[in-house]
């Protein structure tokens, strides 16, 4: 099912596009600024975002703006009562793939939607990726962890956590490293993020104690893959 992320801090309007939305057959999940937007996406993944406009804390223009440089192939749509040329055009440059202006058909909606959709799967390319250690089988884009006996659904950061351990498996990495590129940033909060998925990812890799994830005093991890027994 797709899933839509709908940012909007008008209460009524934002539930009745996710009752529409649901109505639709898609999956719909609604947040209520950019901020909120954000720390969604770093534990969901999503195939497309509504943005409004003028929002509390962080606007569309501002989170738009973020999200080219951390979810670049995310497609996303802005729906606002601002009607004016320029805002239309900033939109579109901060890389939206249409732009629709309140009071807007709900039926329209949904064929903007549909249409932005089927160019993005036009555009994909069907070859995905596979990692094999020890008893796992793990898909990124699918966020799939797999063995012979169990098949685990991953978050979005989990997944790329994961994928990034493996990339650089059997060498130290340092804590900065992982936080810099997966968080981009380095503080306090998101060190206590990393240790809680680091948690996580052991948990799942119990099942072959040859996957480990050792952590080096002081430094960071390494992604361990022996021999399974």
């Amino acid at each position: 099912m797709i899933k839509i992320l709908i940012v909007e801090d008008d209460l009524d309007l934002g539930n009745l596009l996710q009752q529409y939305l649901v109505l639709n057959q898609f999956q719909a999940h609604r947040v209520f600024n950019g901020v909120e937007a954000r720390e969604e996406l770093k534990q969901n993944t999503y195939d497309l975002l509504i943005l409004d406009v003028m929002m509390p804390q962080e606007d569309g223009f501002t989170l738009a703006e973020k999200l080219q440089k951390s979810h670049p192939d995310l497609p996303f749509l802005f729906v606002t009562a601002r009607k004016m040329k320029e805002d239309v055009l900033t939109g579109l440059k901060l890389g939206a793939d249409d732009y629709i202006t309140k009071p807007f058909d709900a039926d329209e909606l949904i064929l903007r939607i549909q249409n932005i959709l089927k160019r993005k799967s036009k555009v994909e390319s069907p070859k995905l990726t596979t990692y094999s250690f020890g008893k796992f089988r793990f898909e990124p884009e699918n966020l799939l962890l797999k063995t012979e006996k169990s098949e685990r659904n991953l978050t979005e950061k989990e997944a790329q956590l994961l994928s990034f351990l493996y990339q650089h498996r059997d060498r130290i990495i340092k804590r900065e490293e992982v936080l810099n590129h997966l968080w981009e940033e380095s503080d306090f909060f998101s060190g206590r993020s990393l240790d809680v998925f680091i948690s996580r990812l052991r948990k799942y890799l119990v099942e072959d104690d040859a996957v480990q994830i050792e952590s080096i005093r002081g430094v960071g991890f390494r992604f361990l893959v022996g021999l399974s027994k």
